[in-house]
C-alpha cells in the first residue's frame, strides 16, 4: 500500500470537505468543527481533528497528514494528490438512494462517477496500463449505512412503509452488492467494507428516542441490535462473495471492517479510555446539535478528548484514533497481502 491509492466511499464519518463544494446544509466548514486543529481552522471534516481515515492514510505512508476531499479545487486536478489517495465522500449520503436525496448531497453512484473521472485524468499522465496497475495497487475503503437507518428508516416513514426491517436491511445489502460489483469492474482488487456503529448509542439517536432525554440517556438497545444483524448479513454477503472470487482465481480481496465492538467497548469501558462523558456531544448541548447547529454561537467543552462525540452524531478525534487502532491490525493485513 506504500506509494499507493486509497480511495474512499462514505458519508459524514470519512468525509473531510466535499460537501463544501456543493448545495447542502450538511457541512461542516465552520468552527467549531476543526477545534484542536493547530490553526483551528475547520476543513468540512465534523470532527473536532482527524478521522479515522486520515490516521489510516498516514500510517501506511500515502499522505504526511490529512486525506484530502476530491472536489477541493486544490486536489480535482492534481495528479500527485490523485495517484496518493483521495476521498470521495459525502455526508448524509447512504446506499439508499432516497437518503442523499433528503440532504441533497453526492449519491454514491455519483462518488462512483469521481472515481472514473479521476482515472481518466491518470491515462493522460500514467497511460491506460499504468493506471489499470495503480488501480490493482490501490485500496478502496467503503462507510455507509448509518444514515440509511438513522437519517432515513427510523427517523422517517417512506421506508418503513414499504420494508420491514429485515426487507430493509437486505435492501441495503443488495445496494452494496451492486456497488462492489460496480468497483470490480473499474479495476479495483483491493476493497474494505465497514459496518455500521451501535446506532442506539448515538446521542442523537438517544435525544428523539428517550421516554427522557434528560434523565435517561443509555443506549437504546433496539437499535443497536438492528445495527449488529446488519452487520451479520453484510460479512455474510462479502464472505459468500469472496469465496466466489475465490473460485474463480481472482485476486480480488474483500476485507471487513468492525466499527462495531471498537465504539462499544468505548461505551461499555469508558473509563479505560480515559471517557467521563459518552451520551452527548461536546458540541452545545450534545443532545441534538450537528452541522449547521453545532456552530460559533454554541458552547463547547473545555476538553474534546474526555468526550466520545464530539457532536450529537459525529466521534471526537480521540474515539477516531481509538477505531483506527481497533482495526490496525486489518490495515496491516490489507497492507502486506
Amino acid at each position: 500500500m506504500k506509494n499507493s491509492e486509497k480511495h474512499l466511499f462514505s458519508y459524514s464519518t470519512v468525509d473531510p470537505g466535499n460537501n463544501n463544494y456543493i448545495e447542502t446544509l450538511f457541512k461542516s466548514n465552520f468552527q467549531p468543527y476543526g477545534k484542536d486543529f493547530d490553526d483551528q481552522v475547520p476543513t468540512g471534516r465534523f470532527t473536532n481533528g482527524k478521522l479515522a481515515t486520515d490516521f489510516i492514510a498516514s500510517y501506511v505512508g500515502v499522505k504526511k497528514e490529512l486525506l484530502p476531499a476530491y472536489l477541493d479545487p486544490k486536489v480535482i486536478n492534481n495528479v500527485n494528490e490523485l495517484m496518493t489517495g483521495v476521498s470521495f465522500a459525502s455526508a448524509g449520503s447512504g446506499f439508499d438512494p432516497l437518503t442523499p436525496s433528503i440532504s441533497s448531497v453526492i449519491p454514491i453512484p455519483n462518488q462512483l462517477e469521481y472515481l472514473r473521472e479521476c482515472k481518466m485524468k491518470l491515462e493522460k499522465v500514467i497511460g491506460k496500463e499504468g493506471t489499470e496497475n495503480h488501480m490493482k495497487k490501490a485500496v478502496f475503503f467503503m462507510s455507509a449505512g448509518t444514515n440509511d437507518f438513522a437519517l432515513n428508516y427510523f427517523t422517517l416513514p417512506v421506508r418503513r412503509n414499504s420494508y420491514s426491517l429485515l426487507g430493509y436491511q437486505q435492501f441495503l445489502i443488495q445496494r452494496v452488492k451492486e456497488f462492489l460489483q460496480e468497483l470490480l469492474a473499474e479495476g479495483a482488487q483491493k476493497i474494505a467494507i465497514a459496518g455500521v456503529p451501535p446506532m442506539g448509542c448515538l446521542p442523537f439517536m438517544i435525544t428523539i428516542n428517550s421516554p427522557n432525554a434528560f434523565s435517561q440517556r443509555n443506549c437504546i438497545e433496539r437499535f443497536s441490535s438492528a445495527a449488529k444483524d446488519y452487520n451479520q448479513l453484510l460479512q455474510h454477503e462479502l464472505n459468500t462473495m469472496q469465496f466466489h472470487l475465490n473460485s474463480s482465481n481472482s485476486p480480488v480481496k474483500i476485507y471487513y471492517i468492525d466499527i462495531y465492538e471498537p465504539l462499544a467497548n468505548m461505551v461499555q469501558s469508558h473509563k479505560k479510555y480515559g471517557f467521563e462523558d459518552i451520551n452527548s456531544g461536546c458540541c452545545g448541548s450534545g443532545y441534538i446539535e450537528a452541522a449547521i447547529l453545532c456552530n460559533k454561537g454554541c458552547n463547547v467543552c473545555p476538553d474534546p478528548s474526555k468526550y466520545m462525540f464530539w457532536d450529537s452524531i459525529h466521534p471526537t478525534e480521540k474515539a477516531y484514533h481509538n477505531l483506527f487502532l481497533a482495526f490496525k491490525s486489518t490495515v496491516d493485513c490489507i497492507v502486506n497481502n
